[in-house]
Parts: C-alpha cells; structure tokens; sequence
C-alpha cells in the first residue's frame, strides 16, 4: 500500500465496523482523503471515523402498515 495510507480492511479493525462498510462510505464521500486507485480503497491512517448517518431508532419498522392505518 501507499505510504500513509491503509487498506479497508485495516481501518475496518481499528473503527470495528465492517469492511463493506467502511467501502460504502468511501464511495459516498463520508471519508476525507480516501481515494480509489483502480479497485482498491487507500484510506489515510489518521482518518477520523465518519458518523454512521444510518437510521437505528427503529421507527421504519413496519412502516408499510403504519402508512395504510394513517390513510
């Protein structure tokens, strides 16, 4: 790899998320610094985690049914 930079999989240790992850945020730009060199990810080392931005509160769950008990 390029000196001052890792691999997705070595940033997906250190942050403790997954790797498929850390690649979807790379794509969407949440990742300062990262750049795609061919297929490969290189991540600078002293990248700060990005927020996740991804809805935990539950309130999408069933909310087909919720929507047809409003109308």
């Amino acid at each position: 790899m390029i000196e001052g930079y890792v691999t997705i999989n070595e940033m997906a240790e250190k942050w403790h998320i997954s790797s498929r992850r850390i690649r979807t945020m790379c794509s969407q730009g949440k990742i300062d610094g990262a750049a795609k060199f061919g297929t490969t990810w290189a991540i600078p080392i002293g990248a700060e985690r990005p927020s996740d931005g991804r809805r935990t509160s539950g309130a999408y769950i069933n909310w087909r049914k919720q929507k047809k008990a409003h109308e």
